[in-house]
């Protein structure tokens, strides 16, 4: 049996910087990854199946429309029986469905010894940058990923209310598509507190849009915001997982515990970045 993590993609800034003709928008992201996420497993099976368990498995598709599935047929696997743990939470701008396919990508190339063909992007705009599974930044439509300075060690809270918000609704509703992106040079930095007063000056230009679609959003991060020992709260992708970032594990899981408490409906999880 291969193993493969599919672990949580926090968009730490989310500039978009203009609109194609064709319709895809650009951005210019820094993305870092999280030690928790979905897991898959795969063994050999003459047939191609999908199973998927987990505490956040309700409503996921086990046919065609679900990823794992596109990113097995992608990669031309004859047969091989998948099964997805499902942790994260779905259309929650962490790209579960994105880190689950390049999840699976990675276990069909471990299992059969063949590289992973190129041109991922077709199953999704995030399954490049999660192959990656590591801080980089992305631009263009997603397709453009250069390396950055290694993160400082730094920890997260990050929180759903429970809210599925659409990509495209959020992108369609967006009012100012052109906007300045991150300096040309992202600096190393050797503290998280360094790395979070950076931050502070960057953006993520879809989150005022989503909380006009989705107000919750709002009471999220002003939640995060009274969190001792908070860096920087933002909403991750298009939401409506928002996070707050901390530079101790200590403090991120005290925090996590608190608002599992205070806010029990809420997915509520502690994690490193990196």
């Amino acid at each position: 049996m291969i193993e493969a993590f599919a672990p949580a993609k926090i968009n730490l800034t989310l500039h978009v910087t203009g609109q194609r003709a064709d319709g895809y928008h650009l951005v210019d992201s820094l993305v870092a990854f999280a030690d928790v996420g979905d897991r898959i497993s795969l063994r050999p099976s003459a047939a191609l199946s999908l199973q998927v368990t987990g505490p956040e498995a309700a409503g996921v598709p086990v046919d065609d429309s679900n990823l794992a599935l596109k990113a097995a047929r992608f990669f031309g696997a004859g047969g091989g029986a998948i099964a997805l743990e499902k942790n994260l939470p779905a259309a929650a701008g962490i790209g579960g469905g994105s880190s689950d396919a390049a999840a699976v990508l990675r276990a069909f190339s471990d299992m059969t010894g063949r590289e992973i063909p190129a041109g991922a992007s077709a199953l999704g705009a995030d399954v490049p940058v999660c192959l990656r599974a590591g801080a980089v930044r992305m631009a263009g439509i997603g397709d453009l990923l250069s390396p950055v300075p290694p993160l400082p060690p730094l920890w997260c809270v990050l929180v759903n209310p429970r809210l599925v918000v659409a990509t495209p609704d959020v992108f369609r509703a967006l009012a100012q598509k052109a906007n300045p992106p991150m300096p040309e040079a992202i600096p190393a930095f050797a503290t998280a507190p360094a790395l979070g007063a950076w931050l502070k000056g960057q953006r993520n230009d879809l989150e005022h849009t989503a909380i006009r679609l989705q107000p919750r959003i709002a009471v999220v991060l002003n939640t995060l915001a009274t969190l001792p020992g908070a860096m920087l709260h933002r909403m991750s992708g298009s939401g409506a997982t928002c996070f707050a970032l901390f530079a101790d594990d200590a403090a991120a899981r005290a925090a996590a515990t608190r608002l599992s408490h205070e806010f029990p409906g809420w997915w509520v999880r502690a994690a490193a970045l990196s």
